[in-house]
């Protein structure tokens, strides 16, 4: 591999995410002649699919079967659905992510089949930029995080409307061609397959969107396992894995940040010198992921480190919040529980206590009879830096600026 290419793969990668598609295109296009380039990338929640030059009707629905079948290392170029014609093309899959991602360059007809050395240079390109995709899928930043989650939302709801139109539309023609008082039974059948199969292929749209969108919560606490693995491999902490006892999947934004989120708060845990065992699981409940790491420490952990922005920060844009349970002598549990679903807009509470949890409510209540942080530890048995965690975040979470407010706001409901 000479300078120019390195110099090439160089300028792709540092350019905006919108333009190294257009990049990869133009840097292959003198040992791959083609009209047009397309991507499905399953680690991306806001654009997956991306497309560019003569793709005139190209969908991702047709780069899915690409995607599925094609062998990671190993270009396949061929005859495809795309356009929804059949036209040449050349397939690269790329498993750099855990579900993978495909290129695809569509090719004139006839074209030449493309040498060895053509094919090597794409997948290695290709590779590229796919683990230069998942790392900025895993590292994003809460802005970018914000817009793909709302991104996969309004898709996720474009797609429901469309499944009820759709389906009422073409139940409705079905009743009509079915009706005995149509005499051409050669047409009724033939319009029943047409409306029959529109229908099959109305509802695999919506489950091809859930396979580049979602990931399944076993597979995403797998991927998690593996690098807590890592971490501790020469580490005399013991690791405790807890998978979800689920078969639902997760959006791809909330698995991503999930598995950044526990890193960042078992590198807090690890800090402590009397940890010697870390049990980090997941539980899915009907609404929310709780992302759970448990130590056997002394229970004294600081709470200021855990509103480190990589974490608090995380938790706001997925409208998550963390939870912590700090008893002296047993350890620490950090709980990040995060919303499985979004909501277009916030439902104000009749009672502004419902937000609060269970162990906030005990200290509010303390809070209300005029109970310091001491006594209110020593009532709960837990930690000082606990209770001051959770006024914290009472206050917080009740809009108010002081112990007394919220302690007014108490009697005020109670």
């Amino acid at each position: 591999m000479d300078a120019t290419t390195l110099n090439t793969a160089y300028e792709i990668i540092r350019q905006p995410l919108g333009e190294i598609l257009p990049r990869v295109s133009a840097a292959l296009a003198p040992l791959i002649p083609h009209r047009g380039a397309a991507e499905l990338s399953t680690h991306c929640a806001h654009s997956p699919f991306k497309a560019v030059g003569e793709t005139d009707l190209l969908t991702a629905a047709e780069l899915t079967p690409l995607l599925m079948s094609g062998k990671a290392g190993a270009p396949w170029q061929g005859t495809a659905t795309a356009g929804g014609a059949a036209r040449q093309v050349l397939a690269v899959t790329s498993d750099a992510t855990a579900r993978r991602s495909v290129l695809v360059l569509l090719r004139d007809e006839g074209a030449a089949p493309v040498a060895e050395t053509g094919l090597a240079v794409a997948q290695a390109l290709w590779d590229l930029v796919t683990s230069h995709f998942d790392r900025f899928a895993v590292e994003a930043l809460p802005g970018a995080l914000a817009r793909s989650r709302a991104a996969a939302d309004t898709r996720a709801r474009v797609i429901a409307e469309l499944t009820t139109a759709h389906a009422a539309a073409l139940s409705g023609v079905l009743g009509v061609l079915r009706s005995r008082a149509l005499d051409d039974s050669s047409a009724r059948v033939t319009a029943t397959d047409l409306a029959v199969n529109a229908l099959i292929e109305m509802r695999a749209e919506a489950k091809r969107d859930r396979s580049v969108a979602e990931e399944p919560a076993r597979e995403a606490f797998d991927r998690l396992a593996d690098g807590l693995r890592t971490m501790l491999r020469h580490s005399p902490v013991r690791l405790e894995l807890g998978p979800p006892d689920s078969a639902r999947s997760l959006a791809a934004d909330v698995a991503h940040g999930a598995r950044a989120i526990v890193r960042a708060l078992l590198l807090v845990v690890l800090e402590q010198d009397t940890v010697s065992r870390v049990h980090v699981g997941w539980q899915l409940t009907e609404h929310e992921l709780r992302a759970t790491v448990r130590d056997d420490g002394a229970g004294g952990l600081d709470a200021c480190p855990l509103g480190a922005g990589s974490i608090t920060d995380r938790l706001e844009v997925l409208g998550g919040r963390l939870e912590m349970d700090a008893v002296p002598g047993w350890g620490t549990t950090l709980t990040a529980a995060i919303p499985l679903a979004t909501t277009d807009a916030p439902i104000a509470a009749v009672d502004p206590l419902t937000g609060l949890g269970g162990r906030e409510l005990e200290v509010l209540t303390h809070l209300a009879l005029g109970h310091r942080n001491r006594q209110i530890a020593q009532e709960l048995h837990i930690s000082e830096s606990t209770v001051k965690f959770h006024v914290a975040n009472i206050l917080t979470k009740l809009g108010v600026a002081s112990r007394g407010e919220a302690a007014a706001l108490f009697h005020a409901v109670a």
